[in-house]
């Protein structure tokens, strides 16, 4: 395990994992359950650096049942899943809590939203920096190398450093401005 840069604490049987114990991998994901024959075997759970979890059931290291539950408490359900579809957008927080008052975008479903180092996007599992192509959990730990399959896809879809919020400033704005705010249009 120390070339894999994972550790165990548990208890073994004939030199292997057996019993229950906690495994941590080298992402900083870390199983903690039953053990058998040096796999993950009987209930057991995944916890990830994001704060979410996978509960499940585990056969000779292949899980045959499980819920995974994001880091905001949200339940997945393989059936009747019905957030963030084509009919509701709303992030898991609005929709615990209510949608912001007009003209206050949500960004995230963490409010405020992180900070991203400049230059970087927020992938969603950590930053990615499209100079070095590493993917980075929040605490800059490093978690992968991002393919070109990936990269496109994060320099296509994820919120970066340098977006910015916009809007009316506040102070002193024309007249052309105060109007078009009475009649809920904007002039941006």
């Amino acid at each position: 395990m120390e070339f894999t840069g994972s550790s165990y604490s548990g208890s073994y049987r004939n030199g292997r994992m057996e019993g229950k114990g906690e495994y941590k991998l080298p992402t900083q994901t870390r199983y903690e359950g039953e053990m058998k024959d040096g796999m993950f075997h009987g209930k057991g759970v995944l916890y990830f650096p994001n704060g979410s979890k996978y509960e499940g059931m585990w056969e000779k290291g292949i899980c045959k049942q499980g819920n995974y539950t994001f880091s905001d408490g949200l339940q997945y359900q393989e059936t009747d899943w019905d957030y963030c579809d084509g009919y509701d957008r709303r992030f898991y927080t609005e929709r615990c809590h209510g949608l912001k008052p007009a003209g206050e975008s949500q960004l995230t479903n963490e409010d405020p939203p992180r900070l991203i180092p400049d230059g970087c996007y927020d992938c969603g599992d950590g930053f990615y920096n499209p100079n070095t192509r590493v993917v980075s959990d929040y605490e800059d730990n490093f978690l992968r190398n991002a393919d070109e399959e990936e990269h496109e896809w994060i320099v296509r879809s994820c919120r970066r450093s340098w977006d910015e919020f916009v809007g009316r400033s506040s102070g002193n704005s024309s007249s052309e401005e105060q109007g078009a705010s009475h009649t809920g249009l904007s002039s941006f």
